[in-house]
């Protein structure tokens, strides 16, 4: 159903990480020699992260996290590079065994990374090891979206998510797949709904846990779920979005800082990881300290900080009121999702839902925070698009 029409481009090379010790060494030195402001004046985390906890991940990711670890629990995978539209794009590419698998790309968000997927790749392309059935296979391809992680930084303007979009429709083709359903979270999303609106041919449909869909106008008399939708699209553009607004404007600025203290790396994400995860008070409660740092030092020895956060300001005309999509949709609603539109609005603008599904736990970082929960709704979501290939 799902075989590769041809064998893989030539142009596709494969790619090892490996971060020099001379690297390492330098962050701990700079961890080491962190100059600390004086405390926020408030009780709670309204002044963005609270010292004592940033210094506490500090702390740790000096004395005891263990990059080489993550190290080879990524080079566990296949990781390549292949250059599209000018840029060197870097990906993980597994294959199911199952030879009628279905091809699927994953796309994350900011602050977000392959990382976040890592635990997906394991139960999708192998769901008998994970308990489920081998009817649900996919072929997964995590590719880092470009200015992040390992791939390339554009030197020019330009990469908006169409341009990205358009990125992954190339490298689906030049992987030999001619049937293929994408999915994301966050600028995944977004870059999976211009795929949508695109519909390029081969795609068969998509997983959206984030899903844009916002009236343009929103309307006078709002029902209990549309109130909700409203006020955490304030809170989200208001209180939670200090990084996304720097970021839509001088990116460029705060990036001088964020490569050059990795203590400040640190703060910049943890925060969001505070701000957005379905937890009690702290990202802790959500995430492991080793997860979080995993995900932190990626864009530490990439350097990435600068050039990730220049899709806000590549896109910061964008709306969350996103295209009306005609092809199939499926959708999984996290609770703490932030922001969390009704189901109507989401049948209002996806002519074909295919699937609706409300998670019982799980914040806007679902794949990181629920990975379990998210393998089953992805499965389920498109399980009905297998016999259109």
């Amino acid at each position: 159903m799902t075989a590769p029409t041809s064998a893989p481009s030539t142009l596709i090379r494969p790619f090892n990480v490996a971060i020099p010790d001379s690297e390492i060494e330098d962050l701990k030195r700079r961890l080491a020699n962190t100059r600390w402001p004086n405390p926020e004046t408030v009780s709670d985390w309204s002044q963005g992260v609270r010292l004592e906890n940033v210094k506490s991940l500090v702390d740790y990711w000096e004395r005891e996290y263990d990059w080489r670890r993550f190290e080879s629990e990524l080079n566990r995978f296949p990781h390549f590079q292949t250059a599209i539209d000018g840029l060197d794009i870097h990906f993980i590419h597994v294959k199911s065994k199952n030879p009628n698998a279905m091809p699927l790309i994953l796309t994350h968000g900011w602050p977000g990374s392959i990382v976040e997927f890592l635990k997906l790749i394991g139960p999708l392309t192998d769901p008998v090891a994970f308990g489920g059935n081998v009817e649900d296979s996919f072929d997964v391809v995590v590719p880092s979206l470009p200015g992040f992680g390992f791939s390339q930084k554009p030197s020019d303007t330009g990469w908006t998510v169409s341009r990205i979009a358009t990125t992954w429709v190339e490298l689906m083709k030049r992987l030999g797949y001619r049937n293929w359903a994408a999915q994301g979270g966050d600028w995944g999303a977004v870059v999976t709904t211009a795929l949508g609106a695109m519909r390029p041919e081969g795609l068969l449909g998509i997983h959206l846990n984030t899903q844009y869909v916002f009236p343009a106008q929103i309307p006078d008399t709002l029902s209990d779920e549309e109130r909700y939708a409203v006020d955490t699209l304030a809170l989200y553009a208001g209180d939670l979005g200090g990084s996304n607004h720097v970021q839509a404007t001088k990116p460029g600025t705060v990036g001088i800082a964020l490569a050059d203290s990795p203590a400040g790396q640190a703060a910049w994400i943890y925060e969001k990881f505070q701000s957005k995860t379905d937890n009690h008070g702290l990202a802790e409660d959500a995430l492991s300290t080793d997860d979080m740092l995993d995900a932190i030092s990626l864009y530490w020895y990439t350097n990435s900080a600068a050039s990730s956060g220049r899709i806000y300001w590549e896109n910061k005309s964008g709306s969350l009121a996103g295209p009306k999509l005609a092809l199939p949709v499926a959708v999984t609603v996290f609770p703490r999702d932030i922001p969390r539109p009704p189901r109507s609005w989401i049948e209002n603008t996806y002519a074909n839902v295919i699937y609706y599904g409300e998670a019982d736990k799980g914040g806007h970082f679902a794949a990181f925070e629920q990975p379990e929960i998210l393998v089953n709704e992805v499965r389920a979501g498109l399980r009905s698009l297998r016999s259109l290939a």
